[in-house]
This record gives C-alpha cells, structure tokens and sequence, in this order.
C-alpha cells in the first residue's frame, strides 16, 4: 500500500498589493519583524475585529502562510475564521486599509471597523486537511 498526501491549501491568500504593502511596512518596523500576526478579537459593534501585528517568532503551533515574498501567521485561535480569506490592500481618495475578504464572514457594521464571522465546521475542514490516498 502507498499513500500520498496531498498538500493542504493555505488558510489565507494574499494579493498582489497586500503583499507590496507588506514589504514595506515590515522593512520599516523596529525591531525587524519576520512576519505578520493575523488573528480575531471579541469585540466591536458586530462581534469581531481583524487583528495584525508584528511578529519576530513563529511559535509550534502557528501556521504560516508564505506568498509573494512574505510571510503571514495565522493566529492558532483565528484558522478556524479565517479558512478561504482573501488578504488585500485597497487604496482610495480618502484612505488606505487592509481588507479581508473572508467566505465565512456574515456581516460587519456600518464603520467597518468590525465583523460577525462564523467559524468553519468541522464538517468543512477536511476539504483543507491533508488527505491520505492508498494506491
């Protein structure tokens, strides 16, 4: 019997442009970040906000995400949320922001400083967990 394992998809893609604004706020932070922290937080008018910070460790239990010449770590507490997200960064006239356009996101409030987001089932996971295949 021979098993493959087929490689588990990222928990979170990042766009072009997230990625370039990325490069340049990591290169600027002080003391060097080797990552960005991507995680979810109780709180705000619809339940839930995005959180970002610096990171200068990966931790065991971290997942990380590397795309475009950066690196991502999801939050152990925050994969479940953030399965299927697409990271970006939107410019327009009057600001400048991350975005992230989450499948399992249901709502956000007016300000859009905070989002309702449902979790993945555990049904839905085994489509991002690595499968053994017996040939």
């Amino acid at each position: 019997m021979n098993a493959t394992v087929r490689p588990r998809p990222p928990v979170m893609r990042i766009t072009d442009a997230a990625a370039a604004r990325l490069h340049q706020i990591m290169g600027r932070s002080d003391p060097p970040a080797l990552a960005v922290r991507i995680g979810v937080k109780n709180g705000g008018c619809a339940g839930m906000s995005y959180t970002m910070d610096y990171a200068t460790e990966i931790r065991p239990a971290d997942d990380v995400v590397e795309d475009k010449g950066v690196k991502v770590i999801i939050d152990p507490k925050a994969v479940l949320f953030l399965l299927g997200t697409e990271m970006d960064f939107k410019t327009d006239k009057l600001s400048a922001q991350f975005v992230f356009n989450n499948p399992n996101q249901t709502s956000a409030c007016g300000c859009g400083e905070s989002v309702a987001i449902t979790p993945v089932t555990p049904d839905a996971v085994h489509q991002f967990a690595p499968t053994t295949h017996a040939s």
